[in-house]
């Protein structure tokens, strides 16, 4: 294993975030009615959520957070993100259960939240097979209740989680939001379609700004353990065989977990224009180099220094042939176009793994 002399300790986060444009400022300062209330962050103990939150508390924004630390993956790794990310931005994480309507009018109405960004989810596709009800009360029900308390407090500006799956089997790339999306090859990505309608149609409905992202594959430090990426490296450090399905040939857009965030503040502080109606807009957010799976654990091998033992397994249901996104629109929007390397994503994610693993935590086992 390489050394990691000179990494950042893991609950560091780079307030930069891979090198900010100057103007962000401007537009939180001049968000609509931005001053009316802090921003709230669902999922804010998760993978984007945590990163998001802190960095909107860099900024200066006043932040609130909100998760229900359920037991999908090890909670102690929320925990960690929440004690190491949020609290030493000053930012409080509210135990809410977003799929109980009660709860979800009592947070908003103790936070008041001028915007909401909204990341609290269900996430994974394959565990979307076996255990639906999760998917339809966390994406479904849940995102009904954070729609109906966006309408009822008048918020500035509704920033949700979509997912790259929604375009499935698609095989015109790179894919562009303006491509059909009703062919979805799991119940994960059916509910993140819906969330897509459900969302327009309360834009339409009531007036209310809101704006999709189509997240690519995020990968880096503080991730999820059910990703590929986390797997392959607690695998290959503990001399195990990786499974690795469609012989490595499927292609991922990754993308880096400080262009992701650096996507969502811009586009929180710049909604959709009053002009659009409905005043709804969606956004790919990818790197737009997509790599082989092969290639990319070649990657990953060269950032720890070991070599992977490979099981070859047939690709799986629920999995897509290749992801890759065009920027073009987020380009146009925000003036923003993700641009860390895999190279320099994954070499970032091995230093924080291996200080995590000196620590000994539990969600590394």
């Amino acid at each position: 294993m390489k050394a990691s002399a000179g990494a950042p300790p893991p609950c560091s986060v780079d307030a930069t975030m891979g090198g900010a444009a100057s103007g962000i400022a401007d537009l939180a300062g001049s968000a609509a009615d931005g001053g009316r209330g802090p921003v709230l962050v669902t999922g804010a103990a998760g993978f984007v959520g945590s990163a998001v939150a802190a960095r909107l508390a860099a900024m200066g924004q006043r932040v609130v957070g909100c998760d229900n630390f359920n037991d999908y993956y090890d909670p102690a790794l929320k925990r960690h993100r929440a004690a190491a990310l949020l609290e030493p931005a000053g930012v409080a994480c509210q135990a809410v259960e977003l799929s109980d309507a009660g709860q979800t009018a009592a947070l908003f109405e103790r936070v008041a939240p001028a915007l909401v960004v909204h990341l609290a989810a269900q996430a994974g596709v394959r565990h979307s097979l076996q255990h639906p009800g999760a998917y339809v009360q966390a994406n479904l029900v849940g995102f009904a209740h954070v729609l109906e308390s966006c309408r009822r407090h008048r918020v500035a500006h509704l920033l949700y989680a979509s997912s790259s799956s929604v375009y499935g089997a698609s095989a015109r790339t790179p894919f562009s939001e303006h491509d059909q999306t009703d062919a979805p090859l799991s119940l994960y990505a059916a509910t993140k379609k819906a969330n897509e309608v459900m969302a327009y149609s309360y834009s339409h409905l009531y007036g209310l700004p809101a704006t999709g992202l189509r997240f690519f594959t995020v990968y880096g430090p503080w991730g999820r353990p059910d990703m590929a990426y986390f797997i392959f490296a607690r695998k290959m450090l503990a001399g195990q065989h990786i499974p690795v399905f469609a012989e490595g040939k499927l292609l991922r857009d990754f993308t880096y977990i400080d262009d992701i965030v650096e996507g969502v503040v811009r586009l929180l502080f710049k909604p959709p224009p009053a002009s659009n109606q409905p005043a709804h807009a969606l956004f790919n957010i990818g790197h737009d180099q997509p790599v082989r799976v092969l290639d990319f654990i070649h990657a990953l091998e060269h950032a720890f220094g070991v070599r992977a033992a490979l099981d070859f397994q047939p690709m799986q249901p629920g999995d897509v042939p290749a992801t890759h996104a065009d920027t073009g629109k987020l380009q146009a929007w925000i003036g923003y176009k993700p641009g860390t390397s895999l190279e320099a994503g994954l070499a970032a994610f091995a230093r924080w793994y291996e200080l995590a693993v000196r620590e000994n935590v539990s969600y590394l086992k």
